[in-house]
């Protein structure tokens, strides 16, 4: 069948049904795909034979930038550093999970369009954030062509601060500044996505939503789509560790921005300019397959508030 929405991905396709009988997927492939479609996540096995030995590496080799003591067993390990972003620049390791090319192809086939990583984050322990949705940090033109997965690096109990989400959440509107009512070119924030928290909560009362909490076992990875809402719930015990590693992908052939420092309906977009973790090279900003060039002048690139993006970037997850 031929797809007649190709500004959607793949699984959010209002024909999705009809797409997923002439897709070709194998079974594993169809579970994940039915999953995302309907809960806006989905959980696999990640496909690494050297998984374990690699996760060892990368806990010895990030252990020290923390600042805790992790062979002490009492030690609070949420008294230092909660995450590390981009470690893919600087350990091989990291790099590899990121640019695993079985997990490239599978989102490729999933949201019918090249996926490339372009953004790490390593955390020791648990966010213990409010619910979010990605899409007002990193989002594209066409929407939606963004997602994330989440590796467990060891097993997660509740007093852990496990992940949690929103099942369903990814088909509620996607979060502007338009649909809230402000400004967002040129603003200042210390926290991107602090201005919609009230808007999320109203959705989720207004759904009567619920969150689910991923208990993983380690080597367990979840993929959630760019507008599920999703948090990290409270770690009850300080001692415990909660290792992962996010990695963001985006799509080929599309303008990728952040929305919570951009107005659309006005042409004001806090475009990104990204490098593939995959190959290290530039992926440029297209719209069907033009390529569309960074409208952000060098003055504009020394704002305060250009640098106050890429600062809640590292805050972010």
């Amino acid at each position: 069948m031929t797809n007649i929405f190709p500004g959607l991905p793949l699984i959010e396709s209002p024909i999705f049904a009809a797409l997923k009988a002439d897709w070709g997927l194998n079974a594993e492939e169809e579970r994940i795909a039915t999953s995302l479609y309907e809960k806006g996540y989905a959980v696999f096995d990640f496909p690494d034979i050297g998984l374990e030995d690699r996760i060892a590496r990368i806990q010895h080799h990030l252990g020290p930038r923390y600042g805790v003591d992790f062979s002490d067993p009492g030690a609070d390990k949420t008294c230092g550093e909660r995450r590390i972003q981009d470690a893919w620049t600087f350990d091989e390791d990291v790099r590899a999970i990121a640019a695993n090319q079985v997990v490239i192809d599978l989102l490729g086939k999933l949201y019918g369009r090249t996926a490339f990583p372009f953004q790490t984050l390593n955390f020791p322990v648990g966010t213990q954030q409010e619910a979010h949705s990605d899409s007002v940090h990193f989002s594209s033109l066409p929407e939606r062509f963004m997602c994330g997965v989440w590796l467990a690096m060891e097993d997660i109990g509740p007093d852990a601060g496990p992940l949690f989400y929103y099942p369903g959440s990814h088909h509620w509107p996607i979060m502007t500044n338009a649909l809230i009512g402000r400004q967002g070119y040129g603003s200042a924030l210390e926290s991107a996505q602090d201005p919609y928290g009230p808007s999320w909560r109203a959705l989720c009362d207004a759904h009567g939503a619920l969150p689910e909490t991923f208990l993983a076992r380690k080597g367990q990875a979840l993929i959630w789509c760019a507008n599920l809402l999703h948090g990290g719930s409270r770690q009850n015990n300080p001692m415990l560790t909660r290792w992962s590693q996010v990695t963001h992908y985006y799509f080929n052939d599309c303008i990728y921005y952040t929305p919570a420092f951009s107005d659309e309906a006005i042409g004001k977009l806090a475009m990104r300019d990204l490098v593939a973790i995959s190959d290290g090279q530039p992926r440029p900003n297209q719209y069907l397959g033009q390529v569309v060039k960074n409208p952000a002048s060098p003055e504009d690139k020394n704002m305060s508030w250009h640098r106050r993006l890429k600062a809640c970037a590292k805050k972010h997850f």
